[in-house]
């Protein structure tokens, strides 16, 4: 072989190999995102996802991929988005919500599914046990039932002269039962009467706050759900235009001007679906990881609401806050 054939045989070899590389390597792991809501709400929120997911050593657009699907609160665009993620045969669904939850489950039995959830994963059928989930789902349970008293004490200390609590529950929601139960035994021991009203679109909350008007409740406590988070706005500027304190279960409603929330902190749930998702794409079974529950817990308080309603924020309110919107 000649000098001249020799080079052209290794410069044409050296151009292939980078191609043979690429070929070789293996493709991302794919992680499906299910979320209600849309990206602009939850910028902070996906801050906390991929934190969760860098802990476990993955980093979107490197070593893993992140197929996002929205339902822009549209709830009845989640089954088709689920099963959108099934027919990708995503390694992972990592879904944001009991409603979008619900709608995975229902398309796989196979993918792994994170959830984050507000209710009892065990009484929705998600899990077997907390312990030994026994399927294809695990995930983070909010504990937001089981706060339900203690953000009636909260409410009961920031207005203490309150006697009636006006209660707006979401009738379709699977926390209504147990929130009236857990709120009717709190209030008992407080010596607080509960007037329950319903709403499962805007026009019926518009006629609960009707309601409120007429009968004046001494303040309004607003039930865990996500069709209440997608209508936050109406809801605080309903409770601001009749000047009638009310209480929240998420820091959402208190940026936006509601007078306060106790809730769990979501940017940090959502780092916790991120582990999770992370383990699972490591090779863990979803079977055997147990349902964590949040232990990071928020008082945030709007100061300037308070003033508005013409409240005096309890010192020991503004101590134990964990943050104070001035």
């Amino acid at each position: 072989m000649n000098r001249r054939a020799f080079i052209t045989l290794v410069g044409g070899a050296a151009a292939t190999w980078p191609l043979a590389a690429r070929a070789q390597q293996p493709a991302l792991p794919v992680v499906g995102f299910l979320s209600p809501i849309s990206p602009d709400e939850s910028t902070e929120r996906l801050r906390g996802f991929r934190q969760g997911l860098k802990e476990t050593g993955f980093a979107e657009g490197e070593n893993v991929a992140v197929v996002y699907r929205w339902a822009e609160n549209q709830m009845d665009r989640l089954p088709e988005l689920a099963a959108e993620l099934a027919r990708r045969q995503v390694a992972v669904i990592a879904s944001l919500s009991t409603i979008s939850t619900l709608a995975a489950k229902a398309v796989t039995t196979t993918i792994p599914i994170v959830f984050l959830v507000g209710e009892d994963p065990v009484r929705l059928g998600l899990v077997t046990s907390l312990g030994r989930p026994g399927g294809n789902l695990t995930g983070i349970n909010l504990f937001s039932g089981e706060l339900t008293a203690k953000r009636l004490e909260l409410l009961r200390e920031m207005v203490p002269g309150a006697a009636r609590i006006a209660v707006l529950v979401n009738p379709a929601s699977p926390l209504t039962e147990t929130t009236l139960k857990d709120l009717e035994a709190a209030a008992r021991v407080m010596g607080l009467q509960i007037q329950v009203l319903r709403a499962s679109t805007s026009r019926e909350i518009d006629a609960a706050f009707a309601t409120f008007v007429r009968e004046r409740p001494d303040a309004v406590f607003v039930g865990i759900d996500t069709f209440f988070n997608n209508r936050r706005a109406q809801l605080v500027n309903l409770a601001s235009r009749h000047a009638v304190p009310a209480t929240f279960v998420n820091r959402d409603f208190a940026e936006i001007g509601g007078l306060m929330s106790y809730g769990s902190n979501i940017a940090d749930t959502w780092r916790q679906v991120g582990i999770y998702t992370g383990r699972i794409l490591k090779g863990a079974n979803p079977a055997d990881l147990p349902v964590m529950q949040s232990s990071k817990f928020e008082l945030v308080i709007n100061h300037q609401t308070a003033r508005m309603l013409g409240l005096t924020v309890p010192a020991t309110l503004l101590a134990t806050a964990d943050e104070v919107i001035e």
